[in-house]
């Protein structure tokens, strides 16, 4: 049963008489029973007795038109309710977002924004690769890198790039690669995470060439916090976010090396069409992108000719 034909039985109703309703609706009054006996043909129930000049209500048509009040009621409620959320943030709000950055980003993030905003409630999936937002019903996805389907919209929250790095341990046991075709001699640990050919590291066009690296190593893990522990306890390279080690490349624990070789993986706030983005997505979005931009520990670091520095 459609809103219409809810909202054509209550007016009838309430007025009474088919002339009444004809010119509330701008038809005529025969145009107003054909559509009351076809509505009454589809139910296979008599809803209104027709008298000349008046119409009533049967014991079905009145138990129908309880109904159908309560239910424009209820449809009336709940498209105030997404009017005023598109005001003021309120209702469930579904983030899906990688460990690591949501432990130390997002999670704080969204302790900051249920404290301002107590009607929205939050859930905060993590996975190692990126969830599709349609298929699990995702308002937002923070997601690092290849751009998302056409059918989506983003937000660039934070410059990143991925570089290969090692701590000054490893450095001096192991010697620094000098040359992309040196990483074979070293032990470089593996992120298994997306979609990725784990035995090969892609970079960024130089030259008008893609140039990659077939890599070797003993450890791999999904789980970014624990490769970059195993790279700062000196086990070997890693490519690694520049959000993630900009802070031990700071205070001297971790080294880039080759840092002419890197990935672009961009930060962005991903989620469904521009028309869909109601106020707890994009209230969200401006907290966690105004955060990030004062997070001094996600802030690039520099490169220049002598190395990486402050």
């Amino acid at each position: 049963m459609s809103e219409s034909d809810l909202g054509f039985f209550v007016l009838l109703a309430s007025r009474g008489s088919f002339a009444e309703a004809a010119r509330d609706i701008g038809v005529t009054a025969s145009a107003v029973s054909r559509r009351l006996a076809r509505l009454e043909e589809r139910l296979g129930v008599r809803l209104m007795n027709r008298t000349t000049r008046r119409v009533s209500l049967t014991g079905e048509g009145r138990a129908y038109f309880s109904k159908a009040t309560r239910l424009l009621g209820e449809i009336e409620e709940l498209e105030n309710s997404l009017r005023s959320g598109q005001e003021m943030p309120s209702g469930l709000l579904r983030i899906n977002a990688t460990f690591g950055f949501s432990r130390e980003h997002i999670a704080p993030a969204v302790s900051a924004f249920c404290r301002t905003y107590p009607d929205v409630e939050v859930q905060l999936i993590v996975s190692d690769a990126p969830l599709n937002l349609i298929e699990q019903g995702l308002d937002l996805n923070i997601r690092f890198g290849n751009p998302p389907p056409s059918n989506l919209m983003q937000r660039l929250l934070q410059r990143n790039r991925r570089f290969m790095c090692a701590s000054p341990d490893y450095i001096e046991r192991h010697g620094a690669p000098r040359r992309l075709d040196d990483l074979r001699d070293h032990n470089c640990i593996v992120l298994r995470q997306e979609h990725d050919i784990y035995g090969i590291w892609r970079f960024d066009e130089r030259d008008g060439e893609t140039p990659s690296a077939r890599i070797k190593g003993g450890l791999s893990t999904n789980d970014g916090e624990m490769a970059r522990e195993w790279v700062l306890a000196g086990h070997g390279i890693m490519l690694r976010s520049e959000w993630d080690i900009a802070r031990h490349v700071r205070e001297g624990r971790l080294r880039v090396v080759l840092p002419d070789y890197f990935q672009t993986a961009n930060i962005a706030a991903i989620y469904p069409e521009r028309h869909q983005l109601t106020a707890k997505v994009r209230v969200f979005v401006d907290l966690l992108a105004r955060r990030i931009r004062e997070a001094d520990s996600i802030a690039p670091f520099q490169i220049s000719e002598g190395g990486i520095g402050g």
